[in-house]
């Protein structure tokens, strides 16, 4: 009887530490949402974007993609984000989809210019870049050395020395 009352006492401290260690994380994760301006931006390709992603100006999070969809004229998808009412983009503001890690995750990241008019709410960022996959670097890479002929290019001048002899 006395083993299933320390084995008791020490199930309960354990949930214990587990809870504490559980708010503790989810308090300093800033997993937030973030009420703010809503503003529009129009990628060619959003791979891994998803609503709920952080929105990030030189790495502090001001914000968070609220939706995405595909204008089925221009065919483009269209990000929108709820920005931090206390943050102000200028019209020049230009947004990439940026990677996370190299495991995936991406993020919206976004670089203010220098305009002195901002961005109204619902409102349009008009410079945007799509940052390529990992995969997609990696089979330019690969796909890219093949010079057509069978040999590999080595990018220089045609009378350069090979990098490999046969």
């Amino acid at each position: 009887m006395k083993r299933n009352v320390i084995e008791t006492v020490m199930g309960a401290v354990v949930l214990a530490v587990a809870a504490f260690f559980l708010f503790f994380a989810y308090g300093s994760a800033d997993v937030r949402s973030v009420s703010g301006y809503e503003v529009m931006a129009r990628f060619d390709r959003i791979d891994g974007l998803e609503p709920g992603s952080d929105v990030s100006i030189s790495g502090v999070r001001v914000g968070q993609v609220t939706s995405t969809r595909l204008d089925p004229t221009t065919y483009l998808a269209e990000v929108r984000m709820s920005i931090d009412p206390d943050i102000e983009l200028p019209v020049d503001t230009f947004a990439t989809v940026a990677s996370e890690s190299l495991l995936g995750g991406r993020f919206m990241a976004l670089d203010p210019g220098g305009d002195p008019e901002m961005i109204q709410p619902g409102g349009t960022i008009i410079y945007t870049q799509a940052t390529p996959g990992l995969d997609q670097l990696i089979g330019h890479f690969i796909y890219g050395m093949d010079s057509g002929d069978g040999s590999a290019s080595d990018g220089g001048d045609s009378d350069a020395p090979p990098l490999f002899d046969n």
